[in-house]
């Protein structure tokens, strides 16, 4: 499936996403498409704005799919970090599920604070257990989320109708 250009699509790295309810609404609100991309066992919205992808079983074959769908005017939503490089690559606006961006300014820290975090569990056999297990998801975590997505696709569709 291929989607047409003209408009801010958001792509939700779905699978492990606490917020697909939040960006399905707001999507809706701002009457924009939103595909929720994964390897299965996410129930279908009905309104005709919210796409399922399933993709195939295997590591990343969602990331790269959403990786090569992505464009400047669309919004990607994930806490997975290569993913995030990528698609800031192609220009996309990525936030995470708290509602925090990653930017062109901050995904060489972010890559580099992963890198070293993934070096130091590799050094230190007692921090194998917790593989990047950090805090709770918060209920403020989605009210912080769910404004960032409002209003990047406000900026977005306002910038979008000046130019038609």
């Amino acid at each position: 499936m291929t989607y047409g250009r003209g408009m801010t699509i958001i792509y939700v790295d779905a699978d492990a996403c606490p917020v697909k309810d939040e960006i399905a609404a707001i999507a809706i609100r701002h009457g924009c498409r939103a595909v929720m991309v994964c390897n299965g066992g996410i129930r279908p919205n009905p309104h005709p704005l919210i796409d399922l992808v399933i993709v195939d079983d295997g590591p990343d074959v969602a990331d790269i799919w959403i990786a090569e769908q992505a464009k400047a005017d669309d919004i990607v939503i994930t806490n997975d970090i290569p993913l995030a490089a990528r698609c800031v690559g192609n220009g996309a606006a990525i936030l995470r599920p708290d509602g925090n961006p990653i930017t062109v300014a901050n995904i060489g820290g972010i890559l580099a604070t992963r890198d070293l975090m993934a070096d130091v569990r590799a050094a230190d056999p007692l921090h194998q257990g917790n593989k990047g297990q950090g805090r709770p998801f918060t209920k403020a975590d989605r009210g912080r989320f769910s404004q960032a997505l409002d209003q990047l696709l406000s900026r977005r569709v306002g910038k979008a109708g000046v130019d038609e």
